[in-house]
């Protein structure tokens, strides 16, 4: 039976590409796109750019109006119900909240555990402060690791078989975790939970791409990027009651509790975002019905699996060596986080051996960040999508993103300031809360600006991939910085430890404002060649 396009069910849908999702049919394809470099200042002449493909590495012009292939598959008209984007906003919204709330467990895991690694010392009979920080921060590195091949194979197989898969095994992990016996067991255990909960943290973009216009996806990274630093917060304050109280061995039982209940909603409510993905699903499923072999999805190149997988597997190391802008923001990223996570380390032994405060309510010193994160998440997702869009008349520039960052990433700095000096002369036990809470806004802001940014300039298509050249350095500096905590105060102190610290995150101040005016001309001019 031939495909017939009177079938509504069997529609194919094309304008001028035939091979390319409704995504990819933007005007430019300004999400899979560098768009033209701005001049470097304002009083030169606009010069006239060709658009280069970050996919292929070759100039994309418009192509001449080809006749329609009835053996290509798309969606069934620009209001296609099947489209991720079509979806109502309430769906939208309870697809981006599961993949927040699961990117917030897992980040909750890392720290929750913070108030018992000292008893967990104590019970398995090892004296290495070292061990003992690594027991906590060693998911990090698992995070880190499966970013090279958990997350990029989302953009080949689609993202709820990764999402569904890694939930599984997070929570086979999680159990050994509690369950172990040994130092060498747990931390085995550890790490795999890293690696299994990898996928999250940045295949949640692409799903965010996959669902959301660029001028609507503010709240909703807002929301996502919360995670990473909310979870790492909140993780030691119930961790300390839950320790104190119980074990430390409860705090995965609740992690398991949390990560199941969040699992089985995603298993029944969530669907496939990815279009090429959901694309190959109706495929064969017309080939079935029609009986037609040759026909193929829109966005499919026909490229035999194994080789797809081995480019998925190298794109984020291609974008951290191949693009400036990529590499410098993970990297501004990755040592503001791991900062944050080497402050974390220290609040225990500050607050319980400076202030005298027992291990539970040692964890309410995390407030300060927590709240400080409220404020920066507010801010992000009240003012980045209004500062992005284009005036009357203007083009879009997703450098707009970086606005709100070139603003509030002083803060971080200066708390870092008033933490380290303020805890050193050992004032009121508020004051170095307060230098928390000051970091938090800048630690929020910088994240998710970066990370929209990204997103806004690859698009769906391999949002995935530039996110996780992002969260490789990231969650590396988060998993090994907190090691250096111990010497570092130990030598400096922590004015002048948190001083050295606060120094080098003001030398990554100005990468904002140079994105900002020269971000175009860089994207232009260093094509990432996939």
């Amino acid at each position: 039976m031939a495909h017939s396009h009177s079938d509504s069910d069997h529609t194919v849908w094309d304008e001028t590409r035939t091979t390319a999702a409704k995504d990819d049919l933007e005007t430019d394809s300004d999400e899979n796109l560098p768009e033209a470099a701005e001049p470097p200042t304002d009083s030169q002449p606009v010069e006239k750019h060709v658009d280069t493909d970050v996919e292929k590495g070759a100039p994309a012009q418009d192509p001449p109006v080809a006749p329609v292939d009835p053996n290509i598959v798309n969606w069934d008209g620009p209001d296609d119900p099947a489209n991720p984007r079509n979806w109502s906003k309430s769906y939208k919204l309870v697809n981006v909240t599961l993949v927040s709330l699961s990117v917030l467990y897992v980040n909750l895991a890392t720290t929750m555990f913070a108030p018992g690694a000292s008893i967990m010392q104590r019970e398995f009979g090892y004296k290495s402060s070292t061990v003992e920080i690594l027991t906590v921060t060693i998911a990090s590195l698992g995070f880190a690791i499966g970013q090279l091949f958990v997350s990029p194979l989302s953009e080949v197989f689609g993202r709820m078989p990764i999402y569904r898969v890694s939930a599984i095994f997070y929570l086979g992990f999680t159990a050994g975790c509690a369950r172990s016996t040994n130092v060498a067991e747990f931390l085995v255990f550890r790490l795999c939970t890293g690696l299994s909960a990898s996928s999250y943290m940045s295949t949640g973009g692409g799903t965010v791409a996959d669902l959301l216009e660029k001028q609507e996806r503010g709240v909703a990274m807002a929301i996502f990027t919360a995670g990473p630093l909310f979870g790492p917060v909140l993780g030691p304050i119930i961790g300390g009651f839950v320790t104190e109280n119980l074990s430390w061995r409860w705090t995965f039982y609740l992690i398991m509790m949390l990560a199941g209940a969040v699992s089985v909603a995603s298993f029944l409510i969530m669907r496939e975002t990815s279009a090429v993905a959901i694309l190959k699903a109706k495929t064969k499923r017309l080939m079935k019905e029609t009986g037609n072999p040759n026909l193929r999805a829109a966005g499919d190149r026909q490229i035999p699996i194994q080789v797809l997988v081995r480019h998925a597997l190298v794109r984020p190391i291609k974008f951290l060596y191949q693009s400036p802008v990529v590499f410098l923001i993970s990297l501004y990223i990755a040592f503001n986080f791991g900062v944050t996570m080497l402050l974390l380390a220290t609040f225990p032994s500050i607050y319980e051996n400076t202030y005298h405060w027992s291990v539970g309510i040692s964890g309410l010193a995390y407030i300060g960040v927590g709240v400080g994160c409220a404020i920066g998440v507010f801010i992000f997702a009240k003012f980045s999508d209004r500062l992005v869009k284009p005036n009357a008349g203007g083009t879009y520039r997703p450098e707009r993103r970086l606005i709100l960052m070139m603003f509030v990433s002083p803060l971080f700095p200066i708390g870092l300031f008033i933490y380290g000096w303020t805890a050193k002369y050992r004032t009121p036990w508020i004051a170095p809360i307060i230098g928390t809470a000051v970091c938090g806004p800048g630690a929020v802001v910088i994240s998710s600006s970066a990370q929209t940014y990204m997103i806004d300039v690859f698009g769906p298509q391999t949002a995935a991939s530039a996110l996780s050249a992002i969260t490789l350095l990231r969650n590396l500096t988060g998993a090994f910085l907190p090691l250096a905590a111990p010497s570092l105060y130990d030598h400096l102190g922590l004015g002048w430890g948190n001083s050295v610290l606060a120094f080098i995150t003001i030398g990554f101040i100005p990468i904002p404002f140079l994105f900002y005016r020269y971000g175009e001309w860089l994207r232009t001019k260093f094509p990432v060649n996939l």
